[in-house]
């Protein structure tokens, strides 16, 4: 799969696509949906699949901070949509000039001139262009001209809950991992690099695995037991995570630390992928370091707690 980011960076043999479009945070179940339906028509036409996204995305430009949580990084959409079979990944780089954009110039320009999208898979709420003016009814009209030709999905339900990444915030919010599963279609993970931190969890006995966030407002915080699968050779481990901002230390920047079950390798620059299995508690600023030291030692306890009743139960 590759990466093009912007419609002017298309390569010069590129003539025709599939296309669907939307921001895809999360990748969920409906998300999936369309991706599936993507690529039956790719196969049929015999042309390339391509998902338009987002960088970053509406609203995080235009509320900043006070966007909603965003489920999963530019990377973390990579590497789901590659697993999905994806020709093509088209990251719009979204600015002041691509919001004022209007619709018809969008599909005009962006779809039919540049793209040149054959058949074009979207969801029936994508919405699109200034002030969201544009929809399925307005791209129905163009491929009522034969511009393209058009097929709108309708809302994805699984056991009679609607599907989208509002609701999956909503789920993880509530710490329900089970309901953001089964909207998901898999554990809610994060996947990052390790990078080095300030050494503090070590020398408080503790030697955590440090891992960029990728984004302003993530959707958990505290601590957790988790699942570690190391990508690089795919071994599976159980640990704690604490995602957050470390008030204890006044950090400003959440990040994601995760301390893994008797584990003593050396996994600077590997990448890991985080499943989050149960909460443990909040992030709370402790008095003193001695403090934070006696309450982690307490959350392994409740963390490998857990863990042996997943063993005994698997």
């Amino acid at each position: 799969m590759e990466i093009i980011r912007g419609l002017y960076n298309l390569p010069p043999d590129f003539k025709h696509c599939v296309l669907t479009l939307g921001n895809f945070d999360g990748i969920h179940l409906g998300h999936q949906a369309l991706i599936a339906r993507l690529k039956q028509v790719s196969k049929a036409k015999q042309l390339p699949a391509v998902v338009m996204l987002f960088e970053p995305q509406p609203l995080e430009f235009f509320s900043g901070d006070n966007s909603p949580s965003r489920l999963t990084s530019f990377q973390e959409k990579y590497h789901v949509l590659d697993k999905l079979g994806i020709d093509y990944i088209l990251a719009i780089p979204f600015n002041q000039t691509f919001a004022n954009m209007h619709a018809d110039a969008f599909i005009e320009q962006g779809l039919i001139s540049r793209l040149k999208a054959q058949y074009i898979v979207v969801g029936d709420d994508f919405r699109f262009g200034a002030k969201r003016q544009g929809g399925a009814a307005l791209l129905k009209q163009y491929a009522a001209k034969g511009h393209f030709e058009l097929e709108s999905l309708p809302t994805y339900i699984v056991e009679a809950q609607r599907v989208s990444s509002t609701a999956i915030r909503q789920a993880l919010s509530n710490d329900d991992f089970t309901l953001a599963h089964m909207l998901l279609g898999r554990a809610y993970t994060i996947l990052g690099r390790v990078i080095h931190g300030n050494q503090l969890a070590r020398q408080l006995g503790f030697p955590t695995a440090n891992i960029l966030l990728h984004r302003k407002n993530p959707a958990l915080h505290g601590v957790y037991f988790v699942k570690v699968q190391n990508q690089c050779d795919n071994q599976f481990y159980h640990g704690i995570a604490n995602i957050g901002i470390r008030p204890t230390i006044n950090g400003k920047v959440a990040v994601l630390e995760v301390h893994i079950f008797d584990f003593n390798q050396d996994i600077y620059g590997q990448y890991l992928a985080v499943e989050f299995v149960s909460k443990i508690r909040n992030e709370v600023k402790f008095d003193s370091l001695s403090a934070l030291q006696a309450q982690i030692q307490q959350d392994i306890c409740i963390a490998k707690q857990i863990s042996a009743k997943l063993q005994i139960t698997s």
